[in-house]
């Protein structure tokens, strides 16, 4: 048998149980075996029945001392009872519509049995799984791997699946990794992995396992990143005179911060080198990327050709617009604006302008890669919000000119570990400075008793022609009615406590037409108070809004509350975030005490990072983080240093990517990075 092969060429695998595995994504042989454990259980160490506790489950050795009895006890319902002893005590087993039970535990044998004693029940454990003392140990007295199941799959019937795959072809698999990596960093080979990882014989050996497949992942991600990068090497663009920038800068009539002067330093650098920029720009809420981004379209516009910006949202586009053409005017710059809104005769003319080159400055959202929209000479493209994006949308951009430069801008603060992961083919630029006269929002924690005060503090911010948002978790009332749902509590806000006030409503499940619609109602303050799900999170700027109340706030990350925060604070006015949660747990309360500490974003991502894992990051894989099985960011940093280090070292002795022996890692590469829409050819 192949790697390649249907799962269907395995002993018990029909179309039924195929389309059971394709839930799961198993297809082939490979993806069977690719398909790692959840988790663990030790069912090594044997208790004696005295020792047990209930809830807690455990494997003990007993010999059966009654015959097993079923009795009928209603339609669907049988129930086999029967009693085991060892040297400690007693206990009663029950076995729901299990009769097979009653001919294969036989009076007077041992076997091993694995579960948890009821709590109420005294000495009785319903359930339990169990074989034959002298078996070879298939569900008990071993480390048993846990597997995601769907619908219909046993964990019992995945491990029988994965120990034929592993039997059929397991010596099939491709060594990814060279041998001298191997040897250095003293990993074990891919056979004894995959066999250790599904079938551990220890503890140990599953550690060996584990650390060689984190290194494999880390190692083919780097590789990719490695060939991402010398694809560029081999792509050249006209070298800039980036002389321009200085003029902009002191032409500015404010005074830029030292981490803004450092990120156009750097951007300058890179426009100067005669091949396309790839710039991550990354910094606060407010620490004046814009700015940053301005001076780089000068630069490309200076230089003869355009520059285009897109951002995620049509509000924050025509913030954008207008922002930047009031800084570019000195410069007769001529600034575009292109969105899903701007239709007929006026989109005619604005995509004539573009393909004519007369637009020197095009903004937009995700309009700018729709079809139709023709540059005359594309130099440069600048990313907001990358995440929003992804990795497709934004070559889709680049591929309207002809090597453009990229600059990648981001409001989300992600920990170097992380950054060296989801932007690793981008040179990173950190702005971590807030411009002067910005003042810092004032958090606070408070429970349900401060209802009533939160309430007059809206009414007092309202009064004084702020405006208010308020993000709830839910978009309409579900199963979980301890979360406030935003379509519940705008009905209630607006006819029970301020029927004085305009209340607004936002959520994901609007049309975006009715989205806008209601942002833009809101940054022209025909809306006091807005409640919202978390569509809010990115993308809108008014400057008026000096508190956000968010609702059950344990239940979002740090870093998202952190994003959430950063819709207030943008004016002059001193602005308050409240956070209410009920939740008596320390760690939750710890958690979000942190957020009403400090304001710096990075440090809430490293705390977050450690508390949640990455995927707080990213809602999505298309995001941009890949979809790593065994890796764990917050965990295996040195392995991941090391594997970009081997990798890169290996990309380089080797000859060409088309190697025979290349092969294989190729292929992994192209698996791992098509969640991306990245193809490397």
């Amino acid at each position: 048998m192949q790697l390649s092969d249907s799962v269907t060429v395995l002993k018990g695998i029909g179309p039924s149980r195929a389309k059971q595995l394709e839930k799961l994504n198993i297809r082939t042989l490979y993806d069977l075996l690719a398909y790692f454990p959840r988790d663990y259980e030790d069912r090594t160490k044997l208790a004696n029945i005295c020792d047990l506790v209930p809830g807690e489950p455990a494997c003990f050795e007993a010999m059966v001392i009654s015959n097993p009895t079923t009795a009928h006890i209603r339609k669907g319902m049988d129930i086999t009872r029967l009693k085991v002893a060892d040297e400690t005590g007693r206990l009663n087993l029950t076995f729901f519509n299990q009769n097979y039970v009653k001919d294969q535990l036989q009076y007077g044998e041992s076997y091993y049995f694995y579960g948890a004693l009821q709590e109420d029940f005294g000495a009785s454990m319903a359930s339990p799984s169990f074989e034959r003392v002298d078996s070879s140990g298939t569900v008990t007295n071993r480390i048993l791997p846990i597997y995601g199941l769907t619908a219909g799959l046993s964990n019992k019937v995945l491990i029988s699946c994965v120990r034929q795959a592993l039997d059929a072809c397991g010596d099939a698999l491709p060594e990814i990794l060279p041998e001298q990596v191997r040897r250095r960093y003293h990993l074990c080979g891919v056979r004894m992995a995959y066999e250790s990882v599904h079938n551990p014989a220890s503890l140990e050996l599953l550690m060996q396992a584990k650390k060689r497949l984190v290194f494999e992942e880390f190692f083919i991600f780097s590789a990719g990143l490695a060939l991402l990068r010398e694809k560029r090497t081999g792509v050249f663009t006209d070298a800039y005179d980036t002389s321009c920038i200085r003029s902009f800068c002191d032409a500015l009539p404010f005074r830029l911060t030292d981490a803004q002067l450092r990120a156009i330093e750097e951007i300058g650098q890179d426009l100067q080198k005669g091949v396309p920029m790839n710039r991550l720009v990354q910094g606060d809420v407010g620490s004046g990327k814009t700015v940053i981004a301005a001076a780089a379209c000068l630069c490309a516009v200076k230089n003869g050709r355009q520059a285009a910006f897109m951002a995620p949202t049509e509000i924050l586009a025509e913030q954008h617009a207008e922002n930047l053409s009031r800084m570019l005017a000195p410069f007769g710059i001529s600034v575009v604006l292109l969105t899903g809104s701007v239709t007929g005769a006026a989109r005619k003319l604005v995509l004539a302008a573009i393909a004519d080159g007369s637009a020197q400055l095009v903004i937009g959202t995700h309009a700018l890669i729709s079809e139709g929209v023709t540059f005359a000479d594309l130099g440069l493209v600048v990313a907001d919000e990358q995440h929003r994006f992804g990795v497709a949308q934004r070559a889709a951009l680049t591929a309207k000119g002809i090597s453009p430069h990229l600059l990648v801008m981001s409001a989300t603060p992600i920990p170097r570990t992380l950054a060296l992961i989801a932007y690793g083919d981008l040179d990173v630029s950190i702005v971590d400075e807030l411009p002067p006269g910005r003042l810092p929002v004032q958090t606070f924690l408070v429970d349900e008793s401060y209802r009533k005060r939160i309430n007059a503090f809206i009414r007092k911010q309202c009064g004084e022609n702020h405006q208010v948002y308020i993000v709830c978790p839910a978009v309409e009332e579900g199963d979980d009615d301890t979360l406030k749902s935003a379509e519940v509590w705008a009905e209630t806000l607006q006819s029970a406590v301020f029927p004085d006030l305009r209340v607004g409503l936002l959520h994901g499940k609007m049309k975006g037409s009715e989205k806008e619609a209601v942002l833009g109602a809101f940054s022209r303050h025909e809306v006091d108070i807005l409640v919202s799900t978390t569509v809010i999170e990115v993308g809108v700027d008014v400057p008026n809004a000096t508190l956000i109340v968010i609702e059950n706030a344990d239940r979002f990350g740090l870093a998202q509350l952190h994003q959430l925060r950063g819709r207030v604070g943008r004016g002059k006015a001193q602005s308050y975030c409240v956070l209410f949660s009920s939740s008596k747990n320390a760690e939750t309360k710890k958690r979000l005490q942190a957020l009403c500490k400090t304001t710096d974003g990075f440090k809430i991502s490293e705390e977050d990072l450690a508390l949640r894992g990455p995927g707080d990051f990213f809602g999505s894989r298309q995001h941009g983080l890949p979809l790593f099985k065994v890796a764990s960011l917050q965990m295996d940093l040195q392995t991941l240093k090391d594997a970009q280090r081997a990798s890169a070292e290996f990309i380089r002795s080797a000859n060409s990517l088309d190697d025979p022996a290349m092969q294989p890692l190729k292929e992994r590469i192209q698996i791992l990075f098509s969640q991306d829409s990245i193809v490397l050819n």
